[in-house]
């Protein structure tokens, strides 16, 4: 994966020119010195995974860590009592598992999972945040130029978690 770090706010990137919202990025450090004490060990099971996979940029800042092949295709967001994973497809899934109506975005579709303990991160969830590993990687390498429906679309502009 091609990366690239914005000059304005030092946050990495997979595509030069990456559309975004400079925002300060954090380190996981500064992230999870207020996070909730069920956060760290979601992130570590989710991190752990996602990275197995291939190259990955974790991208934490003050309203989650987002992970991206590329595009932002997975993101950790704290609620009150939970962490929402989120997570983009070419399909629309249909699981009692979704915490959230799928959204559709840019010719894809996007799934929330409220997890409270990383045990319930089976191997079901797995697959799925491998399948969108791989989806927007695939993206990325199936346009030899840049198009608005992958590669740069800004990752964090429109974000379907909100605010």
């Amino acid at each position: 994966m091609q990366r690239w770090t914005c000059p304005k706010c030092s946050r990495e990137f997979g595509q030069k020119g990456q559309g975004h919202i400079c925002t300060k990025g954090l380190t996981l450090n500064e992230y999870f010195s207020t996070a909730e004490p069920w956060e760290q060990p979601i992130f570590d099971k989710v991190n752990t995974h996602l990275t197995s996979l291939g190259d990955v940029i974790v991208d934490p800042i003050a309203m989650g860590i987002m992970f991206k092949n590329g595009p932002m295709f997975c993101e950790l967001r704290a609620k009150k009592k939970w962490t929402a994973v989120g997570f983009f497809l070419r399909h629309r899934l249909t699981s009692i598992r979704l915490s959230r109506k799928v959204a559709d975005y840019q010719n894809k579709y996007f799934h929330v999972i409220n997890i409270n303990d990383p045990e319930d991160i089976d191997n079901e969830i797995l697959e799925w945040l491998t399948e969108a590993y791989h989806t927007a990687g695939a993206g990325r390498a199936a346009t030899s130029a840049p198009s608005n429906t992958d590669s740069l679309a800004p990752d964090d502009i429109d974000d379907p978690f909100g605010p």
